[in-house]
């Protein structure tokens, strides 16, 4: 069975940080596109990050780049979010999902989706 598995989520005060892990089984990360996305309460899900296949191409929104880096160990079949200087705007349910080779931000366009993990950002 093809899954994607996240976590590293949790409570964190502003300012602190967070590594999300999205951890493949059933099939090898090392052809797909890794994105990931968030959704907070009440609104829409929207892309965050994204690495390509070859780990060549990064892509980050406005409101994380500087706080946030993604990375990949295909040795591990894993993709790392690395959360630092959170903000209670990042309150959010983070999803990792796959898709082959080149990154998107539209989810419509990823085949693969974990089930998500809970980030809180909250003094």
């Amino acid at each position: 069975q093809l899954q994607l598995v996240e976590s590293g989520g949790g409570l964190v005060q502003p300012g602190g940080s967070l590594r999300l892990s999205c951890a493949a089984s059933g099939f090898t990360l090392d052809s797909y596109a890794i994105g990931w996305f968030r959704q907070a309460p009440g609104k829409e899900r929207k892309g965050v990050s994204c690495i390509s296949s070859s780990g060549g191409t990064l892509n980050y929104v406005d409101s994380v780049k500087g706080r946030f880096t993604i990375s990949r160990d295909n040795a591990k079949n894993t993709v790392y979010l690395q959360m630092n200087s959170l903000k209670p705007e990042d309150t959010a349910v983070y999803y990792c999902a796959a898709r082959i080779d080149f990154c998107s931000y539209f989810s419509a366009n990823y085949e693969y989706w974990g089930q998500g993990t809970q980030v809180t950002v909250s003094s």
